[in-house]
């Protein structure tokens, strides 16, 4: 039995890359935030973040379904929730 070397296999495929987001789009009131965003802009963890939405006690801003692996948050209310933590 021979090894299979990576020339042999097939042509190597690149890693995929997530886009960024760019902190910035917090400030327009309609845009939608991943998850990442989100906890860069609050400093709270994802699953800091999950366990107040399933607290369910109006705590977060509920997120945005786009499909079953697509969630997104608008940013006029994690910007609204950050202004009412710190008043």
């Amino acid at each position: 039995m021979s090894a299979v070397n990576q020339a042999e296999s097939g042509p190597a495929t690149k890693p995929r890359t997530r886009a960024v987001q760019p902190l910035h789009a917090a400030q327009l009131a309609d845009a939608l935030l991943r998850l990442s965003t989100v906890e860069a802009i609050t400093g709270l963890g994802k699953s800091t973040i999950y366990a107040m939405l399933k607290a369910d006690d109006g705590s977060f801003p509920k997120p945005i379904k786009l499909g079953t692996r697509c969630t997104r948050f608008k940013a006029g209310e994690i910007t609204a929730w950050l202004a009412a933590q710190t008043a």
